[in-house]
């Protein structure tokens, strides 16, 4: 998609910038010349002015934001996770509030925030839910924490404070480390441990999910585009859009992971990766030194419980996409195609062999 300059200059606060989508969100925006961009609390996107806060301190954050108030956009994609839902939506829930109180004491005049939900919005963490997801299916009975975040923005909104624009991706695919919901650093890592131990590359969750259910991811940088585009149209305004890729089944994805490291694919073999994969630390230290790869504590490196909860998902995890096309976004984009460029990306950057 060719960059437009709007010739009007946009100040952004991207917040969860160290995420999958904010790094990818920062690496965008700092692309564009209309665009001046500040992460919250850090990115790794070079030359990038940073700001340090607990969003979860009223006051401290207030005083962090005191020198964006010249902030007109917010990209918030910031989260704190937790097992106890009425805690996880009570903690994100302030998290904002505090974020956008302290904007507005800064004197920050924004004029949209675009914020970030996952599927979780339709309840799938629950159990089995009915695709496709549409935008304006009924929700469930609480807690969510996109809820109660949706809430307070339409909430300011009807205050006159700003507009708001919500999107929807799923399984998020990008290319950074240290990030719990990076599925293809699970993907490249599961490959190359298996890879040097002679073995094929195995599917390690069920049979039913393998060539069974229907699956989606959401690129990053195809996400940040869209951000853009959700920061500026006047269609996104005030309204929630699902983005997500052509659903496919795993086994496809499975093809080309193993493609990519020049391997053959095995048989299913279900197991926990969350219960087995810890121990081969000793055996990822010893590839990551004769292949001359960064040094990162493996336990950093991969967040196994994300891809036993992903590989085992057994019903159809699909968005209708019908509403952000019409409403004007209509670049498509790919699904082995982007993350076989996560993983070539990850590779070139030192993290897998």
């Amino acid at each position: 998609m060719t960059m437009q300059h709007t010739g009007k200059q946009h100040s952004a606060l991207v917040v969860g910038a160290s995420g999958i989508i904010g790094n990818a969100v920062v690496r965008e925006l700092k692309n564009r010349p209309d665009w001046q961009v500040r992460a919250l609390p850090r990115t790794f996107v070079d030359g990038v002015e940073t700001i340090k806060a607990d969003l979860l301190d009223a006051d401290a954050t207030k005083q962090a934001l005191q020198g964006a108030g010249d902030t007109t956009h917010v990209f918030y994609a910031a989260l704190k996770g937790s097992q106890d839902l009425a805690q996880e939506e009570a903690v994100n829930g302030a998290m904002l509030r505090n974020l956008l109180d302290g904007l507005k004491a800064a004197g920050a005049k924004l004029e949209r925030v675009v914020h970030y939900q996952g599927a979780k919005v339709y309840g799938v963490h629950l159990g089995h839910s009915l695709a496709p997801f549409y935008e304006d299916d009924a929700r469930h009975l609480g807690p969510n924490f996109y809820y109660a975040q949706e809430d307070l923005l339409r909430e300011r909104a009807a205050a006159g404070e700003f507009e708001w624009a919500i999107l929807r991706p799923d399984v998020v695919v990008g290319d950074i480390v240290g990030n719990p919901m990076n599925i293809v650093m699970v993907m490249g890592v599961f490959a190359a441990l298996s890879r040097e131990a002679g073995l094929p590359l195995r599917f390690p969750g069920s049979h039913k999910t393998y060539d069974g259910a229907f699956a989606q991811t959401t690129d990053a940088d195809w996400l940040a585009r869209a951000s853009v585009w959700a920061a500026l149209d006047p269609n996104a305004r005030n309204d929630a859009f699902n983005l997500v890729g052509e659903p496919f089944r795993w086994e496809r994805i499975w093809k080309k992971v193993a493609e990519n490291f020049g391997m053959e694919v095995g048989s299913v073999q279900p197991f926990s990766l969350a219960r087995q994969m810890p121990s081969q630390a000793g055996a990822w230290q010893r590839l990551a030194e004769r292949h001359g790869l960064k040094q990162v504590d493996y336990a950093r490196l991969v967040a196994w419980p994300f891809g036993d909860f992903i590989f085992n998902t057994e019903f159809d995890m699909i968005s209708d996409m019908g509403k952000i096309r019409r409403a004007g976004f209509t670049e498509a984009v790919q699904t082995e195609a982007t993350i076989t460029a996560a993983l070539d990306s990850l590779r070139a950057q030192g993290y897998l062999p």
